[in-house]
C-alpha cells in the first residue's frame, strides 16, 4: 500500500527550547516497498513515523494510506490509529510480560472483537508465518531477544495490515542475531509483499533492508535513493559521510567528458562521475570509497585514475587489507585485496574507476 505523506511539520516546544522536530517533509512510497528512513538521533525520523501511526499530531501537512487521507491540517481529518491499517513494531518490542505467545499476537484481534473460532485461525497461521507455531504457550518472559521480535512482527501482522511500521526494531538484539534477523524481515516482508516503512540509525542495517533509502538530517530528507545509489552516487556531502567511510577531495572542475567530468585535484587530474550543468573552474569535492581502490601491479602499464604513494599504515581485516596511503600531502584509505604483497613504506600504486568516483558541490554550494 502506497504512503504519502505532504509538507508535514512538527514542531515541539519547551521551557528552554522550540525544535522543529519536521520541516516540510514530503514523500511518497510504492507498494511492497521497504523505504528506510535513515539519520542519526534527533534528525526527526522517529517523529515522522509516529506522525504516520497517528501519534503524534503534525501542524501542517497531510498523510495518505493508499487512497485514504489519514491526517490533514487543512481538512481537519485526523484518524485513530486503529483506524489506519498499520501495524508497528517498536524498538522495545512492547510484548507483554504477563500474556503467553498466543495472547500477545491475539490481543489486537480482541480489540477489533474478531469471533473467538477467526481469532485462533489468523493467530495459529500468524505465527506459522514468523516460524513460532510450538511456542505459543511459553510465556513472554521466557522468549529469546529474537523470538521477541517475532511475536511483535506477529502481532503487528495479525490484523492484516496495509502498512507495517518499524522502529528501530533490531536495535535490542546481538551483533550476530541482528545481522540474521534483518535478511529473514527482508525476506519475509517481500514474500509477503506487504509496504513497509523502516526507521534506523544503522547504516548497513539500512542498506540490507530497503528497496530505498532516505537520509535524515535536522527534520528534512536531504537524498532518497536506492541502497546502490546512496553509498556510491549520493551528491550530499553529509550523506556520503553518514552512509560510510569516504575519501574526499577539494578539486575544481576542468571539463566535462560525456556524462563523466575530469577534475583537478591534489593527487592529480581524475575523471568521475559529477552533476550535470558546471562551468569550468566550479569547486568541487571528489569523493571514493576505500573498497573502491584497485591495486595496481608495479608492470602495469599506467591507466587512468591512477595515484601513487607510500603505504604508511597496513592493518589486516580478514577479507583484505585496509591501507592508508600518502601522496604528497593527501591521505588516502583504501581496502585491498588479501592477495597483496605489500609492507608499511612501500611505494604503491593505487586507482578507482570513473564510475566510483563522484565529484559533489561543497556544502553550502548551489
Amino acid at each position: 500500500m502506497r504512503v504519502s505523506v505532504s509538507e508535514l511539520t512538527k514542531t515541539f516546544v519547551s521551557k528552554y527550547e522550540t525544535v522543529r522536530a519536521l520541516d516540510k517533509v514530503s514523500f511518497t512510497s510504492s507498494q511492497g516497498q521497504i523505504l528506510t528512513l535513515l539519520g542519526p538521533s534527533g534528525c526527526g525520523k522517529t517523529t515522522l513515523l509516529r506522525c504516520i501511526a497517528g501519534l503524534e499530531f503534525p501542524e501542517t501537512g497531510e498523510i495518505q494510506i493508499g487512497e485514504q487521507v489519514v491526517w490533514s491540517a487543512a481538512r481537519r481529518i485526523s484518524l485513530p490509529p486503529e483506524s489506519r491499517g498499520i501495524g508497528m513494531v517498536f524498538q522495545s518490542y512492547a510484548i507483554w510480560p504477563h500474556m503467553n505467545v498466543f495472547e500477545n499476537v491475539a490481543y489486537p484481534l480482541r480489540l477489533r472483537k474478531v469471533p473467538r473460532q477467526e481469532l485462533t485461525r489468523r493467530v495459529a497461521e500468524t505465527l506459522r508465518m514468523v516460524q513460532l507455531e510450538g511456542f505459543k504457550e511459553r510465556p513472554a518472559t521466557k522468549l529469546s531477544g529474537g523470538q521477541q521480535q517475532r511475536v511483535a512482527l506477529a502481532r503487528a501482522l495479525v490484523a492484516g495490515p496495509r502498512v507495517i511500521l518499524f522502529d528501530e526494531p533490531l536495535s535490542n538484539l546481538d551483533a550476530k542475531l541482528r545481522e540474521s534477523t534483518r535478511l529473514e524481515l527482508r525476506s519475509f516482508l517481500k514474500h509477503l509483499e506487504i509496504s513497509a516503512l523502516y526507521v534506523t540509525h544503522d547504516q548497513v542495517e539500512a542498506l540490507t533492508i530497503s528497496d530505498e533509502v532516505a537520509v535524515m538530517k535536522d527534520g528534512v530528507i536531504l537524498e532518497r535513493g536506492t541502497p546502490e545509489e546512496i553509498y556510491f552516487r549520493a551528491d550530499d556531502p553529509y550523506v556520503v559521510s553518514f552512509v560510510g567511510r569516504a575519501n574526499f577531495l577539494d578539486a575544481e572542475l576542468l571539463s566535462y567528458q560525456g556524462q563523466y567530468a575530469s577534475v583537478s585535484t591534489p593527487v592529480g587530474d581524475l575523471v568521475c562521475a559529477a552533476p550535470p550543468g558546471l562551468e569550468a573552474g566550479t569547486p568541487v569535492r571528489m569523493y571514493a570509497r576505500p573498497e573502491s581502490f584497485q591495486y595496481v601491479h608495479p608492470e602495469q602499464d599506467p591507466a587512468e585514475n591512477e595515484i601513487t604513494g607510500t603505504i604508511s599504515t597496513l592493518l589486516f581485516a580478514g577479507e583484505g587489507y585496509e591501507v592508508t596511503v600518502e601522496s604528497g600531502d593527501t591521505t588516502i584509505l583504501a581496502k585491498l585485496g588479501a592477495e597483496v604483497d605489500l609492507r608499511e613504506g612501500d611505494t604503491v600504486r593505487i586507482r578507482v574507476g570513473r564510475d566510483w568516483c563522484r565529484a559533489v558541490l561543497p556544502k553550502g554550494s548551489s
